[in-house]
């Protein structure tokens, strides 16, 4: 049996407009007060369970290898780290990405 793989590609700075229904339904659910909530199916989660909760271990984001050319000295910052200076390089734009991602949505409610 031959397995078939679906893959969709979601622009995250610009995600796809809600439907009228969809924003109806999500401007109900933030007019109901919480006493209206229903938490009987759901566990409730210890003090400290964000202190203790970690990344998903099993998402890996795909790698694409490319030529980037930076600054000497931003170069030899990143290295003077130690090795994994790629990596490190890596974290510094996924935590500016994810700082604009978060901007753009509070600009666009």
């Amino acid at each position: 049996m031959k397995k078939t793989t679906i893959k969709y590609e979601i622009d995250l700075s610009n995600p796809p407009a809600l439907t009228a229904a969809q924003k109806a339904e999500l401007k109900a659910l933030w007019a109901a007060p919480k006493s209206t909530i229903d938490y009987s199916d759901i566990p409730p989660l210890p003090e400290d369970f964000r202190k203790k909760a970690v990344r998903n271990p099993f998402y890996r984001p795909t790698k694409t290898s490319t030529t980037v050319r930076i600054d000497s000295d931003v170069l030899h910052w990143l290295r003077s780290y130690g090795k994994g200076y790629q990596s490190r390089l890596n974290a510094i734009l996924r935590r500016e990405m994810l700082a604009s991602i978060k901007i753009a949505q509070a600009k666009h409610g």
